[in-house]
């Protein structure tokens, strides 16, 4: 059974850091698409950057040059790190996968269970 399990939510101020993190089990990191989503509040999802099986990894417009994702295979750990962080990216943040090698990040069936991040002016 897929499992992510999410980390590092938090709260800070506008300017700062936080980096999440997102373990998963159940399948091995090559034959699976990651990424995140988030949810602020009266909004619907939008997904902020996700890692193919090809290794691509894409980012929205609205965190690039800001958000970096990475990933460590030997713990089949995949990091958001979110610098100058704004207020506009309030929101519950979801750890999310797809098993396949190339997606979008609508194509996600697996769900963590969600970390917030709150922002701060």
């Amino acid at each position: 059974q897929v499992q992510l399990v999410e980390s590092g939510g938090g709260s800070v101020q506008a300017g700062g850091s936080l980096r999440l993190s997102c373990a998963a089990s159940g399948y091995t990191a090559s034959r699976v698409c990651v990424g995140w989503v988030r949810q602020a509040p009266g909004k619907e999802r939008e997904g902020v950057a996700h890692l193919t099986g090809y290794g691509n990894f894409y980012y929205h417009d609205s965190v690039k040059g800001r958000f970096t994702m990475s990933r460590d295979n030997a713990n089949n750990t995949v990091y958001l790190q979110m610098n100058s962080l704004e207020p506009e990216d309030t929101a519950v943040y979801y750890c999310a996968a797809a098993l396949r090698s190339w997606c979008g990040w609508t194509d996600f069936t697996y769900w963590g269970q969600g970390t917030q991040v709150t922002v701060s002016s």
